[in-house]
């Protein structure tokens, strides 16, 4: 993917950090012209800057966080989720995988193809970090080469003692021997043992290595080293594992910001605006299209969702002639708010959308009191092939998948077959009442002091109703004000696109994006937060918190 033309050459950031002097880079760009490698290559090989220091520049340069590959502890099975040959092609590499998302090392971050594909793919949220190019080829791999010895973890060969600390995995584990040199860093199978690997990648303890490796000192760390972030993206258990005996808690990956992302992320904290007060009701859209009113008596309501206007037309042509009522939207926030206020009969949904995708839309419908009982006939230009639609029924619980160019009695036979075998439309009211109660008896919870149980029920009240934005809000904050920052920013995102002008909500998921490191969605979010601040001195206090950032 052709990166941005207007981002800040590394050799100037370099500089900036201090990380080299001009006469160091000045011959460092020759050497990389001349060996035709890039310039963290060279000035890493030339043993003028450290790997930590070029991930640093690297994660200014590019908005998100760096990952240190020595450090990390990866579970091996996790890496069936991704092919070799993919990965190896696109230079990315699963770190950290779990329920709902992925943690992704890659060469290129920005390559938001590819991410749209493992999301599609995975059915996961893709948090994509970037490692150095070099250090990710060996470390894919010989990732990849122990999965297929059978082998149960991959251990950074600097995997400092404090996160196997951190991760519960004792003395013993932490002063395993160390990998001998090598250009993949790879290590013995003494320390890549079922111990070494961090609970969040478990959903039970680990069991205990036979005979554990004698003990010594652990190796020394550079200053570069011991400043790379663990604490700040603790990644807790999901609510389910929580509340489950034996909860343990574990080290995030190893990531390396820029100093401006550090000063932001410790001057920043979530707050309690809206909590418990959140507005019942706030649009994503100024206004929903002209026909979308309720609909009159028994007419069957179709709504196609689809960003080419060429195939709504022939869709609302087609079905309007057989009798069904016919809505339209072209774009994902759209289509959720016209679920939201006059649920359809049936959904004819494109794959590929502006906003949010048509598989993340049958996620969050699928599966739920509310919405669940709604048919999607999924259609896409994009994915082709029999696997994806056997994918798409058993991960996203869609009805068909058709893909285009399609034949239009294909269209009207997987429509008119999923209306005669839709269960029957729940009570919406009393589906309400109750998503309104397990938001009250939630907020009542946190405010007693029980985090877990204030969790549990806005958790159930999600399941019910899954666009219902004020469960989101909330959950979000409690998420946030435990560390949990995945979570956190994975909630505030659904509520944003339920309820695009929120402040507190684009003032809070800003906040945890500047304390996860990524620099590009923490602006992108204060620019969000700037277009609906309540008066003027909080917006100018947010364009001075963004000349910061930039």
């Amino acid at each position: 993917m052709t990166q941005d033309a207007n981002k800040k050459p590394l050799g100037r950031i370099l500089l900036q950090q201090r990380a080299v002097t001009q006469p160091q880079l000045e011959q460092a760009l020759l050497d990389a012209r001349a060996k035709g490698v890039p310039l963290a290559t060279n000035l890493i090989e030339s043993g003028t800057v450290s790997e930590v220091a070029a991930l640093k520049a690297l994660s200014e340069q590019s908005g998100v966080p760096g990952i240190d590959l020595n450090q990390v502890c990866i579970k091996l099975s996790d890496l069936s989720i991704l092919p070799r040959e993919i990965a190896a092609k696109h230079k990315l590499l699963p770190v950290l995988v779990r329920e709902d998302r992925i943690l992704v090392a890659m060469a290129a971050p920005a390559d938001k193809k590819v991410i749209d594909e493992l999301e599609f793919v995975t059915g996961k949220r893709v948090f994509p970090y970037i490692a150095l190019a070099g250090p990710l080829v060996r470390t894919i791999a010989a990732a990849y080469d122990m999965k297929e010895q059978g082998e149960p973890f991959y251990v950074g060969a600097k995997c400092p003692p404090e996160v196997l600390k951190r991760a519960g995995l004792g003395a013993a584990a932490a002063s395993a021997p160390e990998a001998p040199p090598a250009p993949a860093p790879a290590q013995p199978a003494a320390r890549r043992s079922a111990s070494a690997v961090p609970p969040a990648m478990v959903t039970h303890p680990p069991p205990a290595p036979s005979a554990p490796p004698p003990a010594r000192p652990a190796p020394e760390r550079s200053r570069e080293e011991a400043e790379i972030s663990f604490a700040d993206l603790t990644d807790e258990p999901s609510p389910r594992a929580a509340a489950s005996p034996g909860r343990m808690s574990s080290a995030g990956p190893p990531l390396v910001v820029d100093d401006a992302m550090r000063r932001a992320a410790a001057a920043d904290e979530l707050t309690d605006t809206d909590f418990g007060t959140a507005d019942r009701d706030l649009s994503v859209v100024e206004s929903l299209p002209g026909a979308s009113k309720a609909p009159q008596g028994d007419q069957t309501t179709i709504l196609v969702v689809d960003d080419e206007p060429e195939i709504r037309k022939l869709l609302r042509r087609i079905f309007e002639e057989r009798g069904y009522r016919v809505e339209e939207a072209d774009r994902g926030l759209l289509a959720l708010r016209m679920v939201k206020e006059h649920p359809p009969d049936v959904m004819i949904l494109d794959a590929m959308l502006p906003e949010v995708h048509g598989f993340d839309i049958a996620r969050r419908m699928k599966g739920t009191q509310r919405y669940g009982h709604i048919p999607i006939i999924m259609i896409s230009a994009v994915y082709r092939g029999w696997r994806f639609a056997e994918d798409l029924k058993s991960s996203y619980g869609v009805e068909a998948y058709i893909e285009k160019p399609f034949r239009v009695a294909d269209v009207v036979a997987a429509v008119e077959n999923a209306l005669q075998a839709r269960s029957i439309r729940g009570d919406q009211d009393r589906i309400s009442a109750e998503a309104e109660r397990l938001l009250a008896a939630g907020i009542a919870a946190y405010r007693a002091g029980d985090f877990d149980k204030a969790v549990r029920h806005l958790r159930e009240g999600t399941a019910i109703d899954p666009l219902a934005y004020r469960l989101h809000f909330h959950l979000g904050l409690l998420y946030g004000k435990q560390g949990q920052l995945y979570d956190a920013i994975q909630e505030l995102e659904t509520a944003l696109h339920i309820n695009g002008k929120h402040f507190p909500a684009l003032k809070n998921l800003a906040v945890l994006y500047q304390k996860a490191g990524f620099r590009n969605k923490a602006i992108e979010t204060w620019e969000r937060a700037l277009g609906v601040a309540p008066d003027d001195p909080t917006r100018q206090s947010i364009k001075e918190h963004l000349l910061g950032l930039l």
